[in-house]
């Protein structure tokens, strides 16, 4: 029998301006070789268009793709890392496999009480299920990175459906200074964060409320 395989990732985690979306990808073990062989690797070192023609080519090596999106207010609403977890959890349980791998969004020394929690979220009907989380799960295993891949082309579609509405802000992390720029003169603007696209109570955003009474929209 063909031992059947999860891989999980995300992307958008750090962002400060739109979703988080996570993705499952199942498929046969003995297949992922082959995504190795077209180039599959960790998302962040493809550019957009070498991802989307990755995807298309990916659909006929994979079983499924399951793509979970988090909302800026669901991420307001919990620790993310906790929130992550019970994301993996609830793709885990939509589908049957023999081996679950996941890029841990935690140090090393945490990715025990990660799996743990994980495992206990899942419940005791996937007893018989591996699961393996690792740092970098995305470099090491091409399931992995075809999550990776599905998660940043779906989360780059949202992106620049926001910045037609909003205007460009770069790539929506705080390293970007273009990011940074767009969210000072927004602020200058109009006073308030819409909760719907921004994370509004990470401490970034935060910091423009010091003086003036906090709005949410």
């Amino acid at each position: 029998m063909d031992t059947k395989i999860l891989g999980i990732d995300e992307a958008g985690r750090g962002c400060v301006i739109g979703p988080m979306v996570l993705c499952g990808v199942v498929m046969k073990k003995h297949f992922e070789p082959e995504l190795k062989k077209i180039g599959v690797k960790d998302s962040k070192e493809l550019t957009p268009k070498k991802r989307t023609n990755l995807i298309s080519v990916m659909k006929n090596l994979v079983d499924e793709v399951i793509i979970i999106e988090v909302s800026p207010e669901e991420i307001d609403s919990v620790s993310l890392t906790t929130l992550e977890m019970l994301k993996m959890a609830e793709i885990i349980k939509k589908v049957s496999v023999d081996i679950v791998y996941f890029d841990a969004p935690v140090p090393p020394g945490a990715i025990g009480k990660f799996s743990r929690a994980l495992k206990w979220n899942i419940g005791v009907s996937f007893d018989k299920t591996k699961i393996i989380g690792e740092n970098k799960a995305d470099k090491n295993y091409p399931v992995v990175g075809a999550a990776s891949i599905f998660a940043k082309v779906r989360r780059d579609e949202i992106i620049n459906q926001i910045k037609e509405e909003y205007g460009d802000f770069g790539s929506g992390y705080t390293s970007d200074k273009n990011t940074i720029i767009f969210l000072k003169e927004y602020y200058n603007k109009h006073k308030n964060f819409p909760k719907s696209i921004f994370r509004s109570k990470w401490s970034t955003l935060q910091r423009f409320y010091k003086k003036e009474p906090q709005v949410l929209v």
